[in-house]
């Protein structure tokens, strides 16, 4: 079954519309949302009841205001949904934080070191996602040792019991400007593990197209919040 993981941005317990990775411009969700009148990310949760939620935790990631403002909430939607966080981890110390709050821990290349990518595996097998995150067409990487192209990122994962590799598209972030099929078609023929596409998704059109490159699932918020995605998909698993 294709899954359909529901986005939610948080910055100061607020979910936010992110376009572009342009995070100081965030609004409020209940801006731009046609299915929710609330920027509340646990009221949202309850409200769409998605199978799976793939959460950003912007205070960690833009290392603005608490640190902790979102945890008590990342904990209690983890106790309502299959939950992958990016709490934007650096260290074991940190990755052992976020399996406290959530059920899996994304590891992304804009903070995290290949050497604890390959740690956290270890430790963690099965329960951390690497998210190649990518923006103006480059990875967008804390180590340098990591590659540049995201090709020979994921076949240096194929080795690593991890969950999934997320492709997280930032420049397509929130603008629901479509998917390019051919570049993940090579991702998903070079992986040994699930992929999940991130960014740019429109309709459930772009959802097959998806499918078909041989990706496992799709990050999507923008579509579900302008209504060009049903509902429907977020508990298809049920």
């Amino acid at each position: 079954m294709f899954r359909v993981l529901l986005v939610l941005d948080i910055f100061n317990n607020c979910v936010v519309h992110a376009v572009r990775g342009q995070r100081d411009k965030y609004m409020p969700i209940s801006n731009f949302s046609s299915v929710c009148t609330t920027s509340d990310p646990v009221e949202i949760v309850e409200h769409l009841m998605p199978d799976e939620v793939y959460i950003a935790d912007l205070n960690r990631l833009q290392n603005k205001g608490r640190q902790d403002a979102n945890s008590a909430a990342i904990k209690e939607i983890s106790q309502k949904a299959d939950t992958l966080l990016d709490y934007a981890i650096t260290s074991m110390d940190e990755v052992a934080d976020a399996m406290k709050l959530a059920d899996t821990a994304v590891l992304g290349t804009e903070t995290a070191t290949f050497k604890t990518i390959v740690e956290a595996a270890s430790e963690f097998p099965k329960q951390i996602s690497v998210s190649i995150d990518m923006i103006n067409g480059k990875v967008l990487k804390r180590d340098s040792g990591i590659s540049q192209n995201p090709l020979d990122i994921i076949k240096e994962l194929n080795d690593l019991d991890i969950r999934d590799i997320i492709f997280l598209d930032l420049d397509r972030v929130g603008t629901s400007s479509g998917v390019d099929t051919e570049l993940i078609g090579k991702m998903a023929s070079l992986s040994s593990h699930k992929m999940l596409h991130g960014g740019g998704v429109r309709n459930c059109e772009d959802i097959k197209n998806i499918s078909e490159a041989g990706f496992s699932g799709a990050l999507v918020s923008t579509a579900i919040h302008s209504g060009s995605i049903p509902l429907s998909v977020l508990y298809q698993n049920r």
